[in-house]
């Protein structure tokens, strides 16, 4: 006899704030979720995978989470649009009922990528709103309004 797993009440309040902001936000994926409601999902559901979207560039030289899977939405340096994209997700998750958390810098590239894998049949796809780095300050800098560094997540750098 198999049982599901239990899932933590946290983790409940995680996935019906960010289905309420796809809803909100009329997101064709399952939600939006801030990058510490990322932090505990990742740690309340095991099969929860962090795909970062961004460049290999971003990934060695800004920093990246460790455990991610690393799948750019676009290349570096063209900057084009990652034609096997959706073929490198399949590879790297089959189930389509897999929890994908698309992260990128700030939260555009994550989006379009969330809403590609919806497209595809993952039905719990969510972006991870502000990114890895967030928005940039009045001083141009970022990490300082948001995103997952901001946060105080687990990543590493070079």
């Amino acid at each position: 006899m198999t049982s599901e797993p239990v899932m933590k009440p946290i983790a409940k309040a995680v996935l019906a704030a960010a289905q309420q902001r796809g809803v909100a936000d009329g997101l064709p994926y399952f939600g939006a979720i801030l990058p510490t409601e990322a932090g505990v999902l990742l740690e309340s559901l095991p099969n929860a995978r962090l795909i970062d979207v961004r460049t290999r560039a971003e990934w060695d030289y800004v920093g990246r989470v460790p455990g991610s899977t690393l799948i750019e939405w676009n290349q570096y340096p063209s900057g084009a649009r990652n034609p096997a994209f959706l073929e490198q997700l399949r590879a790297a998750t089959p189930d389509p009922k897999t929890p994908l958390l698309f992260l990128c810098r700030s939260g555009q590239r994550s989006d379009a990528a969330a809403r590609a894998a919806a497209e595809a049949g993952y039905d719990m796809a969510f972006n991870v709103l502000e990114g890895f780095e967030g928005d940039k300050d009045a001083d141009g800098h970022r990490s300082t309004r948001g995103g997952w560094r901001k946060a105080g997540l687990p990543w590493v750098q070079g």
